[in-house]
């Protein structure tokens, strides 16, 4: 089953990250120019693989030594995705998750 929930905004910068003309890139790169820790990096790349947003491929011949690296870039519907995203206002995160949950201690 497929969930078209929204990006959120780690996911949202991957993608950002991705739009730019670098062509292929691998994941420890995509962690150093975005922040991220591995351990939300790759579970993002994933999700967005699986939405059709990123192709996936093995490094051909990495050097001597080092084992390939799996590299990832935009599918022409991640490109959009992330021009749309690029020309639209910054949505307030904080504000619309705390009007999600009740605070501590209010009436229910």
């Amino acid at each position: 089953m497929q969930r078209n929930r929204p990006l959120s905004p780690q996911a949202a910068t991957v993608l950002q990250a991705l739009a730019a003309p670098h062509g292929w890139q691998y994941g420890y790169h995509l962690c150093q120019i975005t922040s991220l820790k591995a351990g939300t990096m790759y579970p993002i790349l994933i999700r967005l693989a699986a939405r059709g947003l990123l192709e996936t491929a093995w490094e051909d011949s990495p050097p001597q030594g080092r084992p390939p690296r799996h590299l990832y870039r935009l599918t022409p519907a991640g490109l959009r995705l992330a021009a749309a995203l690029e020309a639209a206002p910054p949505q307030p995160v904080k504000a619309a998750r705390a009007r999600l949950r009740p605070a501590w201690g209010a009436a229910r």
